[in-house]
């Protein structure tokens, strides 16, 4: 059945983009990590091409591990802490959403509840909450663990955690504020309440001291491929993060994903499935595969030797380049993708040596997604939106913000010419554009028919 929504698009945003040899593109800014106006500039240029929003990656700690090739990746080693970033862009854009990443198992839900609250009201209604539980052990060694917590006890307590900020977003109810001058009565009382929440892991009394935001709350995002992240998407989520490897997989999980949403009392509608995809697009295809192939040539082997590492959980760091790929450093099942895992173990069994076996595994890992033209591009998102394997996509382009314009140069007509994205906004809010319902407040009375 056709469909009669439009696709709903986000700009993923590493500072430089998506690849880490990004930074080394004569066209990215190199001071950028630092510098507020290229981010600005991002948002502005997202926001010109009427997408939904822009999503900030973040993990609140440095990496660990090779220095050497640390030393060589600046994404992650220096950043902006994406709340304190959301508030400037919150100010200085207009329609565009603006997601940030926060863990449940470092903040506590009150902080979580007033910081999001106050953005939303900032930016009148724009602020989303990509919720985490974090999968870095680095992370933890930051805040009075040592590395990370057991996954069940993450997701249990990032599931309590989620339930208090709820409450706490609902302390005042629509139409709270009476600001009565006369009467000196700035809000109705029998309108504001106090959770009292005791749990497991948490006990907050509340109430939070901020109005009902704009959106009734903010928006929730989540990425999470586990049977506790599913049930937790289905639960609480209205975007959700996947990987778009392969098109038969991804339709089962956003089916999987939506058919647990009744169960919860939720229309499946007002959850959307948005694929990560990595975009290269040129007007030919040899332009595209150019472009792939000079981020590759850029980044240096000590890079691609610790991406290859963390995706199979092996240090590689002694390993001669121009030896074949010893088998005995291959694990049994893979970090990620299976799909990938299995082509790698197909290139390492012919023979190929380390450095090609880098340059394979960087070129399949940064141009995951979509290589071609616009054409090509705009079929294979047409595909997955109209078979309902995704309902929008998280766009991460490998460069910021030359592979954004090019995006939006060269696919995005096309996209408006088959009716596949918007034209302008619909709404004022983030809820509206991605046609979101509005959340009821779980202390509003119910209103009693006329008889």
């Amino acid at each position: 059945m056709a469909r009669n929504d439009k696709m709903k698009l986000g700009t993923f945003v590493y500072t430089f983009g998506f690849h880490p040899a990004s930074w080394l593109h004569p066209a990215s800014d190199v001071n950028g990590a630092n510098d507020f106006a290229h981010l600005l500039d991002v948002a502005k240029r997202s926001e010109a091409a009427k997408f939904d929003f822009m999503f900030m990656a973040d993990s609140p700690a440095a990496a660990v591990g090779d220095p050497k090739a640390l030393a060589r990746i600046p994404t992650k080693m220096n950043r902006f802490e994406p709340l304190s970033l959301l508030s400037a862009l919150a100010v200085t854009t207009k329609d565009l959403g603006l997601v940030a990443t926060v863990s449940t198992s470092y903040y506590e839900p009150y902080n979580v509840a007033r910081l999001f609250a106050s953005i939303d009201h900032l930016s009148k209604g724009r602020v989303c909450w990509n919720v985490v539980t974090s999968d870095h052990d680095e992370t933890g060694y930051n805040f009075n663990r040592e590395g990370l917590d057991p996954h069940a006890l993450r997701y249990e307590r990032g599931n309590e955690f989620v339930d208090v900020v709820f409450g706490l977003w609902d302390s005042f109810e629509e139409g709270a504020l009476l600001l009565d001058r006369e009467n000196g009565v700035y809000y109705d009382k029998d309108k504001h309440h106090t959770l009292n929440h005791k749990g497991t892991h948490f006990q907050v009394r509340g109430p939070l001291n901020i109005a009902r935001t704009p959106q009734g709350r903010p928006v929730i995002a989540q990425a999470g491929g586990s049977e506790p992240g599913m049930d937790m998407a289905a639960r609480t989520a209205e975007i959700v993060f996947s990987l778009a490897s392969n098109i038969d997989r991804n339709r089962t999980f956003y089916e999987n994903v939506k058919s647990r949403m009744p169960a919860h009392g939720r229309d499946p509608d007002d959850l959307k499935i948005m694929p990560g995809i990595v975009i290269n697009v040129g007007e030919t295809e040899a332009e595209a595969k150019a472009k792939v192939d000079y981020l590759i040539d850029k980044m240096h082997p000590d890079v691609g030797r610790l991406m290859l590492s963390e995706f199979l959980e092996a240090d590689l760091r002694d390993v001669a380049l121009d030896k074949p790929f010893p088998m005995v450093r291959l694990p049994a099942a893979p970090k990620g993708s299976r799909a990938l895992f299995d082509e790698l173990v197909d290139f390492v069994r012919s023979g190929r040596t380390v450095g090609e076996l880098i340059r394979h595994y960087a070129e399949k890992h940064t141009g995951n997604g979509m290589t071609g033209t616009p054409a090509q591009i705009a079929d294979f998102m047409e595909e997955w939106f109209e078979t309902r394997a995704a309902d929008g996509f998280i766009l991460m382009f490998p460069t910021l913000p030359s592979s954004l314009d090019d995006f939006v140069r060269l696919v995005l007509p096309e996209l408006r010419r088959r009716g596949l994205f918007r034209e302008e906004y619909e709404g004022k809010t983030l809820r509206e554009n991605l046609g979101l319902s509005m959340p009821v407040n779980r202390f509003a009375k119910t209103q009693e028919p006329a008889l």
